[in-house]
């Protein structure tokens, strides 16, 4: 883990010898669980430090994530970006939310293997959760990796984020088109794009992009709509 602590480093983020043995074993349950379900393409481990955890925790640059922050990984998967934020942060609350059973089974594992107390993953359709009581509006920050197109991913996030608070979009090196086909999407969701930071990373030339967007209003009733609406007739 010597490589991702190095390059966390260049972010102004440290990995301690603690973090670093809990991200081996993270790395290990991924591979294991992965030789038997579908979690993750990436299986080299150098690859596995330097795509999955070192681009994950450059969500710590925005600074979004304050001391005692809920946040909610809308389509957590093997747990990115989340996990590794997880366990750099250990004052920051985190919820996974995954529609797939065996994907919150092996979040929930590898939660527990590494002791984690501000992680827990929970299975359910954003669309269900965003209308659930006890999780609309109730999260300081919602974050989501490459899940889907910005105008369907809006709908599925911002409902959760109260207002005030900011959704953290993780994309790609040009996400300039995908922007303005969620403009609507977003404004009509009660968000605001406050900018797109550009992240650099040398190893592997792993570069995206984070897009910022405030949630200044709240989400009308309306939305999100009912469970695959969002992604068949997006805002």
């Amino acid at each position: 883990m010597e490589i991702l602590k190095e390059e966390a480093e260049k972010f102004n983020i440290e990995i301690t010898k603690s973090m670093m043995e809990k991200f081996q074993i993270y790395q290990d349950m991924l591979l294991e669980y992965n030789s038997f379900m579908n979690l993750t393409a990436i299986t080299d481990p150098y690859e596995v430090k330097i795509k999955h955890f070192l681009d994950s925790i450059t969500l710590l640059g925005e600074r979004k994530l304050k001391q005692g922050a809920n946040v909610i990984d809308i389509g957590a998967g093997a747990g990115f970006p989340s996990l590794p934020n997880a366990i750099v942060r250990d004052d920051v609350n985190f919820t996974m939310l995954d529609s797939l059973g065996k994907r919150v089974n092996f979040l929930n594992a590898v939660v527990e293997k590494l002791e984690l107390k501000n992680a827990k993953a929970v299975h359910m359709r954003a669309e269900d959760g965003g209308r659930d009581k006890s999780m609309r509006e109730k999260y300081d920050v919602a974050v989501a990796r490459a899940v889907a197109d910005l105008s369907v991913l809006s709908e599925y996030a911002l409902p959760f984020v109260k207002e005030g608070g900011y959704f953290l979009a993780m994309k790609g090196t040009a996400p300039q088109e995908e922007i303005e086909r969620a403009k609507k999407a977003i404004k009509t969701l009660g968000g605001q794009i406050e900018r797109v930071n550009e992240i650099k990373i040398e190893p592997l030339e792993l570069n995206h992009t984070i897009v910022v967007i405030k949630k200044i209003g709240k989400t009308p009733s309306l939305y999100p709509r009912k469970a695959g609406t969002p992604s068949k007739n997006p805002l």
